[in-house]
């Protein structure tokens, strides 16, 4: 899952939130011994979030259909792919609306700037400005998504490309994340729950 589904399965704590939404850029195997509790459980959340979704089944056969393209850039590919279903379809998910959302996200990691790594708090200017957790909602901002992650990337990704195959199997994506998602809000419920 992408960061818009990250900061969705935080829930309500802010610091759970806004560790979930560092937690790829860090590092360690105890993130309690460089950050408080509350931002440690978010990046552990995190972690548990990405290994539920990379040994999914139902995950496995959207990253099969990308895999003969893209390789194991497919799993990045299909983790924004799903963050725009999620958009598309967020009044199914929330009651408070995407942009309200999104705008209270961004104040929150902005107002923990002083203990976020350095990679973040250089991204989410641009991430504020072109309002990526919104603009997820939409093939062209998803497009916008990857081409900017495939010029980051070491190796040529073709991610650039992939917004075509959202398009021509569209159906097929949706039918598999309306399938995941509801398990993966159920599982990090039950983390939650249980990581007191």
């Amino acid at each position: 899952m992408n960061f818009l589904a990250h900061l969705y399965l935080s829930g309500d704590n802010p610091k759970i939130k806004t560790g979930n939404f560092i937690g790829d850029f860090v590092k360690g195997r105890n993130p309690g011994e460089r950050f408080e509790a509350d931002i440690a459980k978010g990046i552990s959340l995190h972690r548990e979030i990405d290994w539920y979704t990379d040994t999914h089944k139902i995950v496995k056969q959207s990253k099969d259909r990308l895999r003969p393209k893209y390789r194991h850039y497919s799993g990045v590919i299909v983790d924004v792919f799903y963050d725009h279903f999620l958009a598309r379809n967020w009044n199914n998910y929330s009651s408070q609306q995407l942009p309200d959302f999104a705008t209270d996200c961004y104040s929150i990691i902005q107002q923990h700037e002083s203990i976020v790594p350095e990679g973040v708090n250089y991204m989410l200017p641009y991430m504020i400005n072109g309002n990526w957790l919104v603009n997820y909602a939409t093939v062209e901002g998803i497009h916008r998504a990857l081409s900017g992650m495939a010029k980051r990337t070491r190796f040529e990704s073709k991610m650039e490309e992939s917004s075509v195959d959202l398009e021509n199997w569209y159906d097929h994506f949706k039918e598999e994340f309306d399938l995941f998602f509801p398990e993966l809000v159920l599982h990090c419920k039950l983390w939650l729950a249980n990581s007191d």
